[in-house]
């Protein structure tokens, strides 16, 4: 029998169509919002949602909040940065591209039996991509999910999504995101600084003893988690933006 498929917080959802709204431009840089009443009538949802939503909106940039005037539309809305979930492709701009590397089943690795429910005896998909910026390599990627049981438990099509997409420019992340859409992930990561190694420094035409930042991620649905990562950026890659608030 097929798991339920989550469902996303009616929260992030109603983020989300307000954030399309600054877009088409219903909300306009430098406009001000309609007060919390006529917005939650005019998107048909409740004072209590709409305002975790501005608070969100808030935190991210996307509106400025002063006394005597309201909410404003940010001229210069920040752009999501490392504390939105997204693909590392998406992250790194629109110049980048993913050239796959490995795509492979293999016996799961200290590292994923850490991160991953998987099976005594089980195999994993591993995936491994180098991601380039501008024609230069930027990130070398290192991906794990769980077995295809599991992937079946959250949505049934997924494994077949892996499957089909296993020969084709993307991450696994970036294929998940876009394959699940409504669903609710999560991601979970820590920054360590390292070297790049010999093997690896062969990929990117660099030194071993090239300074790097390692990003360990986990990504999750419903606390329970489906993919384990790791992300290795040298010394002159592309920046990844981090919006911070209080």
């Amino acid at each position: 029998m097929a798991g339920r498929r989550p469902q996303r917080r009616p929260v992030v959802e109603l983020y989300e169509r307000i954030v399309d709204a600054v877009r088409d431009g219903t909300y306009p840089p430098g406009s001000a919002l309609p007060s919390e009443p006529e917005l939650a009538a005019a998107l048909g949802v409740s004072r209590t949602a709409l305002r975790e939503a501005l608070i969100l909106l808030q935190e991210d940039g996307v509106i400025t909040v002063r006394r005597g005037v309201g909410r404003t539309v940010s001229e210069r809305p920040a752009r999501r940065g490392f504390e939105r979930l997204q693909a590392i492709e998406s992250l790194l701009g629109p110049g980048s591209r993913v050239c796959p590397l490995v795509r492979e089943r293999e016996e799961p690795t200290d590292l994923v039996m850490q991160h991953l429910p998987v099976p005594a005896g089980g195999e994993v998909r591993f995936w491994e991509s180098l991601v380039e910026v501008d024609g230069a390599p930027a990130c070398l990627a290192e991906e794990w999910c769980v077995h295809d049981e599991a992937l079946a438990a959250v949505d049934p099509a997924l494994p077949g999504v892996l499957e089909g997409a296993a020969s084709k420019s993307g991450t696994m992340l970036g294929v998940l995101t876009s394959a699940t859409g409504g669903l609710p992930l999560t991601g979970a990561s820590t920054v360590t600084a390292t070297v790049l190694g010999s093997r690896r420094g062969e990929l990117f035409g660099r030194p071993g003893d090239t300074p790097v930042v390692l990003v360990t991620q986990v990504v999750s649905v419903e606390r329970t988690p489906l993919l384990a990562a790791k992300y290795v950026l040298p010394s002159g890659a592309p920046g990844l933006a981090v919006r911070q608030s209080r």
